[in-house]
């Protein structure tokens, strides 16, 4: 699978364990009380997106030409 030594493959393990303890009850109180999205919300998220969108589209035509 890897050419990763033991001893890197157990730090690595010991790495994910150790922030899933730390990020785990951040996690499980986020699940358990999430916080509803308004429509201003909305309008922040997807005015970058579209604006991505309409960049990698301007991109495109350009490399086009």
């Amino acid at each position: 699978m890897t050419d990763l030594p033991t001893w890197q493959l157990l730090l690595l393990g010991v790495g994910i364990v150790l922030l899933l303890m730390w990020w785990g009850p951040g996690i499980k109180a986020s699940l358990k009380n999430p916080n509803k999205g308004t429509a201003e919300d909305w309008k922040g998220l997807l005015l970058p997106i579209g604006a991505v969108i309409v960049f990698v589209v301007l991109l495109v035509l350009l490399a086009r030409s």
